[in-house]
């Protein structure tokens, strides 16, 4: 069985309603929903962090991902305990994902230091111990390059192990990931079907290197799909029928992927998440 995600867009246009969406997405039966994190928009938009603290709030049962959090945006110890206290009042639903900050304009337009690639991905890595040291050890002090902290407390501790999800593609963040994270969420634009195959091999590779069993590791693909009989799939976007549709997606299963998350594109947002809903994901449970 395939978990079966849906993006929620932080667009704060007029006519935009997230809660609505991800009441929907509840409803339909999604197992939980996601949204990007870039700031610095020439469109109206949300901070993903405080809507998708509103959806929480306005749902009951589904799971609420961060589809990633750049990691240099934030200072990494306050964002742990942001997310053990989302964790805590929301009932456990909360699934943290973090990246190393894909847009180099958006640290600019934000008076923010801009890292290197290697930069991104050594803090990335820190940013994913100092998060599990502070909701583990007591008075917790982590020397990192990029973050640190000096017997840092954070109390409570969550209650269950919340899961640490990284947005990865290059090889030396690919071999974070299978040391590290809980799960792993590429997107289909910036690889497709053969490329993130071998990726997913590195993945496991390093897990497997640092004793890991590979199913300790999540291995969600973000796809942008579209329900139209008769459109053509193309780099970016997966589209066609719900028939062809749920066999792309289950091939996905079969290269080792447990979860998907759709971003329904063009018009229609509504229509498209209830026929995806109905007419694709049953095929895939």
């Amino acid at each position: 069985m395939l978990q079966a995600g849906l993006n929620i867009s932080t667009s704060a246009a007029h006519d935009a309603d997230p809660v609505a969406t991800a009441r929907q997405a509840e409803a339909l039966g999604f197992d939980f929903v996601s949204a990007s994190d870039h700031p610095a928009t020439g469109h109206p938009g949300y901070e993903t962090w405080t809507m998708l603290s509103w959806i929480a709030a306005a749902t009951t049962r589904i799971k609420v991902a961060t589809r990633v959090l750049g990691v240099p945006y934030r200072n990494v110890a306050m964002v742990a305990k942001m997310a053990e206290t989302f964790d805590r009042l929301s009932g456990g639903r909360l699934i943290l994902g973090l990246g190393g900050g894909y847009s180099d304009e958006e640290f600019h337009a934000y008076g923010l230091a801009v890292p290197t690639a290697a930069e991104k991905v050594d803090g990335l890595a820190e940013a994913v111990q100092i998060t599990r040291g502070l909701w583990s050890e007591p008075a917790f002090t982590f020397e990192g390059r990029h973050h640190r902290t000096r017997a840092a407390l954070l109390e409570p501790k969550p209650e269950r192990r919340i899961p640490i999800w990284l947005g990865t593609f290059g090889p030396r963040a690919l071999a974070v990931t299978g040391r590290l994270a809980d799960g792993w969420i590429p997107s289909y634009s910036f690889a497709g079907p053969a490329k993130v195959k071998l990726m997913r091999e590195q993945v496991m590779k390093a897990a497997a290197e640092a004793g890991r069993a590979p199913e300790e590791i999540t291995c969600a693909y973000n796809v942008a799909i579209r329900v139209e009989a008769g459109a053509e799939p193309d780099a970016s976007t997966l589209a066609g029928s719900p028939a062809f549709l749920a066999d792309t997606l289950l091939s996905f299963g079969r290269m080792g992927f447990t979860a998907i998350n759709l971003l329904p594109t063009g018009p229609g947002t509504a229509e498209q998440i209830e026929r995806l809903a109905l007419e694709v994901l049953p095929a895939l449970r």
